[in-house]
């Protein structure tokens, strides 16, 4: 971070999905303020995000939550050195409220504007809290839209070492919940759930596992949760227990099994980092740590806070991106879809959602 003075100060905006997030950071790595606003009350009754509604609640959110976080940091625009927000992956309404807000900030203040890649805010983030974490490090970024191992070698350099080819882990944990009527959100009710139940009741898939393939593939899985719910005799709350403690165990050896695989075609690894959503996964991180130990490495899992989706990241992400002189120009789109790796191999099936 030697190009920027360590008291500099980012604006980061988020507002991909279902969470309307604004942070302050410093460069040091200081979380000067923060606010985050779930939406989960809004959606419970549907079961999931709709993506209408999070656009509507974005629009309302947003500018308040701006004016507080200045507020409680005692600042105003014009001592920000950057604004950065999310521009995508995401959902399209909210990715857009959540740029043009910036840049309409970044235009009267006469700011520089940093368009974050999302994944590239969880990808940074462990960097937030562990300034010892050193490039190059292998992630795996595990959240309800994507599930990628990457090798992590500098700020904007990505090499994607393995993918989803159908559905993401998060999806399934969400799919999971809404089958055996666990609530929403569904990663963290699953995970509640399984904590009471034995994970040797139901026998399940593990898709790929051990094979040369270095992907992930979920969607099996979840239909085979799907077919044992509906054959069913007993419904009761520890029959649903058993059956999401099965289904976390089975996640936990695919991902576990796709972690090692990836580490030994990575031995330039100085750490291995896990970082999204289903990274505040209690089971997934005990399970992940023990590789890392396996394997000699460090492991770096970020606070449960800075897993799921927040400001915080995007703004460190920002700054990360504001050393390097990597600012963006009033032109720049939100985008629904964006890889980290735009030209990565070509992967087969429907999963590649980035």
């Amino acid at each position: 971070m030697s190009a920027l003075a360590p008291g500099s100060l980012i604006l980061g905006i988020e507002s991909s999905c279902d969470e309307t997030a604004v942070a302050l950071v410093r460069a040091d790595r200081t979380i000067v303020a923060q606010a985050v606003a779930s939406q989960d009350a809004e959606h419970r009754p549907f079961g999931g995000v709709v993506p209408e509604l999070a656009a509507r609640a974005h629009v309302e959110r947003l500018t308040p939550m701006i004016e507080a976080v200045l507020a409680d940091a005692g600042i105003t625009l014009a001592q920000v050195d950057a604004i950065a927000a999310t521009a995508g992956p995401g959902l399209i309404g909210g990715v857009m409220i959540g740029l043009v807000t910036a840049k309409a900030l970044s235009f009267a203040a006469n700011k520089p504007l940093l368009a974050i890649n999302h994944l590239e805010g969880h990808a940074l983030s462990p960097r937030l809290v562990d300034s010892g974490l050193q490039f190059p490090y292998l992630l795996l970024l595990v959240s309800g839209g994507h599930c990628q191992l990457l090798a992590v070698d500098g700020v904007g350099q990505f090499r994607r070492l393995a993918t989803t080819i159908d559905d993401a882990a998060g999806e399934a944990f969400d799919k999971v919940a809404k089958i055996l009527g666990l609530g929403f959100p569904g990663g963290p009710a699953v995970e509640r759930a399984a904590k009471t139940g034995n994970p040797f009741a139901h026998k399940l898939p593990r898709p790929l596992l051990h094979t040369d393939e270095p992907h992930f593939s979920f969607a099996g899985l979840k239909s085979a949760v799907l077919r044992a719910w509906a054959a069913a005799t007993d419904k009761s709350p520890q029959a649903a227990a058993d059956l999401a403690a099965s289904f976390q165990a089975a996640v936990v050896d695919c991902l576990t099994d796709r972690t090692r695989r990836a580490l030994a075609v990575m031995p330039e690894a100085t750490a291995l980092v896990v970082a999204g959503g289903v990274a505040a996964n209690t089971a997934i991180r005990e399970a992940l740590r023990s590789v890392a130990v396996g394997a000699g490495l460090p492991f770096v899992a970020p606070p449960l806070w800075l897993c799921t989706d927040n400001a915080a990241m995007i703004a460190w992400a920002g700054a990360e991106r504001l050393a390097l002189g990597l600012v963006d120009g009033l032109d720049a789109v939100a985008r629904p879809r964006w890889p980290l790796d735009p030209d990565g191999e070509t992967v087969r099936g429907a999963g590649v959602k980035a």
